[in-house]
């Protein structure tokens, strides 16, 4: 998301408006769940943002994209070397592709917002290692986001990670903090240097999302003003994640857990980012 839309202060929540915030990003979890099944080749990502729309609807909340800052559509679709913001489209997926699905709604009054790359049937090695390495920095990066801590510690942990693999770390666009507005503050980039940066404090929210590039940082952005591209036309991963401070340590709010379901993956990574079990 680019920066220049954050207000600039910092709006911490209480426990009972942290529930309220998990009741938002579980209605995203379980729709990008509900899509993860149609995601396959053939299928065209408009029909995809269709399925999404519904989803939200039926749980009682509201597309969280939609019309925001006129964005067109319910999800933003970004195949390959799109990294976020891609229009959803007629064009069908095909066996190979990857694409970003980044979901937001509203329910209680709170933004849920969160993403998920996915593969499209069998992809290249090296893009399933870019898939796995920044899904990875994601849970390094929500490691740091304790109490004490600062925006530059969560940015250092997964620009290391990142570039250590031989990654480009997308500078432009940043994850944020999250409340009743999509965009609150403080930007949390994907890059910086330890200890620099606003503290983290008890009850703060915000949307971590690691956008990371098989090969140069630098972007581009499409005509339509929303569509942004690696400049060298290389596939770019994004994963988000809510995270809240509770009790000093960050709680997820959001779960892959319906997509795992959806796709039959079993995985264990976030059950250190939980103070009780997710019932699903």
């Amino acid at each position: 998301i680019f920066a220049h839309i954050f207000s600039q202060m910092i709006i911490v929540k209480t426990k009972e408006e942290i529930e309220l915030m998990r009741e938002a990003a579980l209605v995203v979890s379980k729709t990008l769940g509900e899509v993860a099944k149609a995601v396959k080749p053939g299928v065209t990502t408009l029909e995809l943002d269709k399925i999404a729309e519904t989803c939200i609807r039926d749980q009682g909340a509201i597309p969280g994209f939609l019309g925001l800052y006129d964005f067109p559509n319910t999800l933003c679709m970004s195949p390959n070397s799109q990294v976020v913001h891609g229009i959803p489209n007629d064009t069908p997926l095909v066996e190979g592709d990857i694409i970003s699905i980044d979901c937001g709604a509203i329910k209680n009054g709170f933004y849920g917002d969160h993403a998920y790359t996915f593969p499209i049937g069998e992809i290249a090695q090296e893009t399933e290692q870019l898939l796995k390495v920044t899904k990875e920095s994601l849970y390094v990066g929500i490691k740091e986001f304790k109490l004490g801590n600062r925006v530059g510690d969560v940015g250092y942990a997964i620009q290391k990670y990142c570039e250590d693999h031989g990654y480009g770390v997308v500078r432009e666009l940043v994850g944020h903090g999250l409340g009743r507005k999509m965009h609150e503050d403080p930007e949390m980039p994907n890059y910086g240097k330890r200890g620099r940066g606003k503290k983290f404090i008890e009850g703060m929210v915000v949307a971590i999302e690691p956008m990371i590039n098989l090969g140069t940082q630098r972007i581009k952005q499409h005509r339509d003003g929303w569509t942004i591209t690696t400049l060298d036309g290389k596939p770019s991963a994004h994963f988000e994640h809510d995270v809240a401070i509770v009790d000093g340590k960050p709680e997820l709010l959001s779960t892959f857990a319906y997509i795992y379901e959806a796709l039959g993956i079993t995985s264990d990574e976030e059950n250190n980012f939980r103070q009780k079990a997710l019932v699903l």
